[in-house]
Protein backbone atom coordinates (compact mmCIF):
# COMPACT_ATOMS: atom_id res chain seq x y z
CA UNK A 1 0.00 0.00 0.00
CA UNK A 2 1.09 3.39 -1.23
CA UNK A 3 1.92 5.20 2.02
CA UNK A 4 0.52 9.15 1.63
CA UNK A 5 3.28 11.88 1.66
CA UNK A 6 4.41 13.22 5.03
CA UNK A 7 4.51 16.91 5.10
CA UNK A 8 6.69 18.61 7.93
CA UNK A 9 5.16 19.81 11.23
CA UNK A 10 3.76 23.36 11.12
CA UNK A 11 5.98 25.70 13.18
CA UNK A 12 4.49 26.91 16.83
CA UNK A 13 2.25 29.65 16.30
CA UNK A 14 0.58 28.74 12.85
CA UNK A 15 2.03 28.23 9.22
CA UNK A 16 4.56 31.47 8.30
CA UNK A 17 2.99 33.37 5.62
CA UNK A 18 4.37 33.75 1.77
CA UNK A 19 6.04 36.56 0.54
CA UNK A 20 3.19 38.82 -0.61
CA UNK A 21 0.49 36.43 1.66
CA UNK A 22 -1.86 36.54 4.15
CA UNK A 23 -2.00 33.99 6.83
CA UNK A 24 -5.33 34.09 8.53
CA UNK A 25 -5.32 33.78 12.49
CA UNK A 26 -5.56 30.32 14.07
CA UNK A 27 -8.49 29.07 15.01
CA UNK A 28 -11.66 26.46 13.31
CA UNK A 29 -12.33 28.10 10.14
CA UNK A 30 -14.04 28.17 7.69
CA UNK A 31 -16.67 27.57 9.94
CA UNK A 32 -16.57 30.24 12.51
CA UNK A 33 -13.68 31.55 11.04
CA UNK A 34 -12.77 35.20 12.98
CA UNK A 35 -12.10 38.47 11.41
CA UNK A 36 -9.09 39.35 11.21
CA UNK A 37 -8.15 42.99 12.91
CA UNK A 38 -8.99 46.23 10.97
CA UNK A 39 -6.21 47.66 9.35
CA UNK A 40 -4.24 50.96 10.76
CA UNK A 41 -1.94 52.44 9.28
CA UNK A 42 1.09 53.64 11.13
CA UNK A 43 0.75 56.84 13.76
CA UNK A 44 -2.70 56.28 13.37
CA UNK A 45 -5.29 56.93 16.27
CA UNK A 46 -8.37 56.63 16.58
CA UNK A 47 -10.41 59.92 16.66
CA UNK A 48 -11.66 61.25 20.57
CA UNK A 49 -15.01 62.38 21.37
CA UNK A 50 -14.83 66.51 21.18
CA UNK A 51 -15.99 67.30 24.60
CA UNK A 52 -16.98 71.15 23.58
CA UNK A 53 -14.93 74.38 24.07
CA UNK A 54 -13.51 74.91 27.74
CA UNK A 55 -16.29 76.87 30.21
CA UNK A 56 -15.21 79.54 31.86
CA UNK A 57 -12.53 79.96 34.57
CA UNK A 58 -13.57 79.19 37.81
CA UNK A 59 -13.71 82.95 39.87
CA UNK A 60 -10.45 84.30 41.74
CA UNK A 61 -10.79 83.03 45.65
CA UNK A 62 -10.18 85.48 48.52
CA UNK A 63 -8.23 83.70 51.30
CA UNK A 64 -11.16 82.16 52.94
CA UNK A 65 -12.53 80.68 50.47
CA UNK A 66 -15.07 83.39 49.22
CA UNK A 67 -15.01 84.41 45.75
CA UNK A 68 -13.99 87.63 44.91
CA UNK A 69 -16.09 90.61 44.00
CA UNK A 70 -16.35 91.82 40.41
CA UNK A 71 -15.60 95.75 39.30
CA UNK A 72 -19.13 95.86 37.60
CA UNK A 73 -20.31 94.75 41.44
CA UNK A 74 -18.21 97.12 43.06
CA UNK A 75 -19.19 99.98 40.21
CA UNK A 76 -22.80 99.19 40.74
CA UNK A 77 -22.64 98.98 45.00
CA UNK A 78 -20.76 102.53 44.35
CA UNK A 79 -22.86 104.08 42.66
CA UNK A 80 -25.64 103.13 44.68
CA UNK A 81 -24.31 104.79 47.71
CA UNK A 82 -23.37 107.52 45.49
CA UNK A 83 -26.86 108.38 44.95
CA UNK A 84 -27.90 107.72 48.37
CA UNK A 85 -25.37 110.25 49.88
CA UNK A 86 -25.71 112.97 46.91
CA UNK A 87 -29.84 113.32 47.39
CA UNK A 88 -29.00 113.61 51.26
CA UNK A 89 -26.65 116.41 50.32
CA UNK A 90 -29.24 117.95 48.16
CA UNK A 91 -31.81 117.75 50.64
CA UNK A 92 -29.31 119.46 53.66
CA UNK A 93 -28.34 122.01 51.05
CA UNK A 94 -30.32 123.09 48.31
CA UNK A 95 -32.58 125.46 50.13
CA UNK A 96 -29.52 127.37 50.92
CA UNK A 97 -27.92 127.22 47.72
CA UNK A 98 -31.27 128.89 46.23
CA UNK A 99 -31.65 131.20 48.79
CA UNK A 100 -28.47 132.47 48.19
CA UNK A 101 -29.16 132.77 44.17
CA UNK A 102 -32.61 133.96 44.78
CA UNK A 103 -30.95 137.22 46.80
CA UNK A 104 -27.82 137.54 44.17
CA UNK A 105 -30.75 137.32 41.04
CA UNK A 106 -32.72 140.28 43.24
CA UNK A 107 -29.49 142.41 43.69
CA UNK A 108 -28.34 141.91 40.19
CA UNK A 109 -31.69 143.39 38.53
CA UNK A 110 -32.58 146.32 40.71
CA UNK A 111 -34.12 149.35 38.79
CA UNK A 112 -33.20 152.80 39.14
CA UNK A 113 -36.24 155.36 39.34
CA UNK A 114 -35.38 156.47 35.70
CA UNK A 115 -35.78 152.68 34.83
CA UNK A 116 -31.87 151.77 34.49
CA UNK A 117 -30.14 148.91 36.27
CA UNK A 118 -28.49 149.78 39.83
CA UNK A 119 -24.79 148.83 39.37
CA UNK A 120 -24.00 146.35 41.81
CA UNK A 121 -21.20 147.24 44.43
CA UNK A 122 -18.21 145.04 44.12
CA UNK A 123 -17.35 145.28 47.68
CA UNK A 124 -21.35 144.08 48.71
CA UNK A 125 -21.33 141.78 45.69
CA UNK A 126 -18.55 139.43 47.11
CA UNK A 127 -19.07 139.58 50.68
CA UNK A 128 -22.70 139.26 50.49
CA UNK A 129 -22.83 136.57 47.56
CA UNK A 130 -19.64 135.44 46.04
CA UNK A 131 -17.58 135.02 50.02
CA UNK A 132 -20.79 132.63 51.22
CA UNK A 133 -21.30 130.60 48.19
CA UNK A 134 -17.40 129.55 48.82
CA UNK A 135 -18.18 129.21 52.42
CA UNK A 136 -21.32 126.89 51.62
CA UNK A 137 -19.32 124.67 49.23
CA UNK A 138 -17.05 124.07 52.03
CA UNK A 139 -19.26 123.55 54.30
CA UNK A 140 -20.72 120.65 51.85
CA UNK A 141 -17.42 119.01 51.73
CA UNK A 142 -17.01 118.88 55.13
CA UNK A 143 -20.37 117.80 56.17
CA UNK A 144 -19.65 115.13 52.62
CA UNK A 145 -16.77 113.62 54.24
CA UNK A 146 -18.68 113.20 57.90
CA UNK A 147 -21.88 111.70 56.61
CA UNK A 148 -18.94 109.50 54.21
CA UNK A 149 -17.34 108.59 57.73
CA UNK A 150 -20.32 107.97 59.14
CA UNK A 151 -21.63 105.61 56.62
CA UNK A 152 -18.42 104.06 54.76
CA UNK A 153 -16.59 103.69 58.44
CA UNK A 154 -19.28 103.51 61.98
CA UNK A 155 -21.69 102.27 59.69
CA UNK A 156 -19.59 99.37 57.40
CA UNK A 157 -17.92 98.25 60.36
CA UNK A 158 -20.86 96.60 61.95
CA UNK A 159 -21.21 93.85 59.53
CA UNK A 160 -18.39 94.57 56.27
CA UNK A 161 -21.38 95.92 54.25
CA UNK A 162 -23.30 99.54 53.07
CA UNK A 163 -26.87 99.67 51.30
CA UNK A 164 -25.04 99.15 47.69
CA UNK A 165 -23.05 96.37 49.12
CA UNK A 166 -26.01 94.73 50.52
CA UNK A 167 -27.94 95.46 47.22
CA UNK A 168 -24.84 93.71 45.37
CA UNK A 169 -24.30 91.04 48.00
CA UNK A 170 -20.63 92.30 48.47
CA UNK A 171 -18.59 92.23 51.69
CA UNK A 172 -15.88 94.36 53.02
CA UNK A 173 -13.89 91.99 55.16
CA UNK A 174 -10.12 91.67 56.55
CA UNK A 175 -7.40 89.84 54.18
CA UNK A 176 -5.94 88.30 57.08
CA UNK A 177 -9.17 85.24 57.33
CA UNK A 178 -8.45 85.53 61.40
CA UNK A 179 -8.96 88.93 61.80
CA UNK A 180 -12.24 90.80 62.09
CA UNK A 181 -13.44 94.12 60.49
CA UNK A 182 -12.71 97.00 62.69
CA UNK A 183 -12.95 101.01 62.73
CA UNK A 184 -9.20 101.70 61.97
CA UNK A 185 -9.20 99.26 58.83
CA UNK A 186 -12.53 101.11 57.59
CA UNK A 187 -10.97 104.36 58.49
CA UNK A 188 -7.98 103.50 56.25
CA UNK A 189 -10.51 103.02 53.54
CA UNK A 190 -12.19 106.32 53.74
CA UNK A 191 -8.84 108.35 54.35
CA UNK A 192 -7.56 107.15 50.60
CA UNK A 193 -11.19 106.41 49.24
CA UNK A 194 -12.72 109.87 49.75
CA UNK A 195 -10.67 112.40 51.99
CA UNK A 196 -7.94 111.51 49.36
CA UNK A 197 -9.76 110.73 46.27
CA UNK A 198 -11.81 114.34 47.30
CA UNK A 199 -8.74 116.50 47.50
CA UNK A 200 -6.08 114.74 45.29
CA UNK A 201 -7.23 115.20 41.68
CA UNK A 202 -7.07 111.99 39.76
CA UNK A 203 -6.92 109.99 42.97
CA UNK A 204 -10.50 108.55 43.02
CA UNK A 205 -9.47 107.36 39.40
CA UNK A 206 -6.26 105.81 40.26
CA UNK A 207 -7.91 104.51 43.48
CA UNK A 208 -11.02 102.75 41.26
CA UNK A 209 -9.51 101.75 38.40
CA UNK A 210 -6.68 99.70 39.83
CA UNK A 211 -8.78 96.68 40.90
CA UNK A 212 -8.62 95.55 37.09
CA UNK A 213 -4.90 94.95 37.11
CA UNK A 214 -4.32 93.86 40.71
CA UNK A 215 -3.12 90.31 41.86
CA UNK A 216 -4.49 88.35 43.19
CA UNK A 217 -6.42 89.89 45.45
CA UNK A 218 -8.74 92.61 42.78
CA UNK A 219 -7.85 94.98 45.12
CA UNK A 220 -8.22 98.96 45.54
CA UNK A 221 -6.09 101.46 46.32
CA UNK A 222 -8.06 101.60 49.49
CA UNK A 223 -8.34 98.12 50.08
CA UNK A 224 -4.19 97.94 49.97
CA UNK A 225 -3.73 100.52 52.36
CA UNK A 226 -6.24 99.05 54.64
CA UNK A 227 -5.56 95.23 54.46
CA UNK A 228 -9.02 94.38 53.35
CA UNK A 229 -10.41 92.69 50.19
CA UNK A 230 -14.21 92.87 48.72
CA UNK A 231 -16.00 89.39 48.72
CA UNK A 232 -19.05 88.37 46.98
CA UNK A 233 -21.79 86.68 49.48
CA UNK A 234 -24.98 85.21 49.37
CA UNK A 235 -26.79 87.76 51.77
Amino acid sequence: MTQPPSYPTPPAGGPQPAAGGFVPPPGPHPQGYAAPPQYAPPGYAPPQWYAGPPGPPPPPLSPSGQPLASFADRLLAWLIDTALSSAVLLVLFMPVFFVLWWRMFAELNQINPDGTLVEPDPGTFFFEFFLPILLLQLAVLVLMLGLYWLYHVEYLKRGGQTLGKKVMKLRVVPLDPTRTLDRRMAGRRWLVQYLAGSLVPGCSYADGFWQLWDKPWQQCLHDKFAATIVVKVST
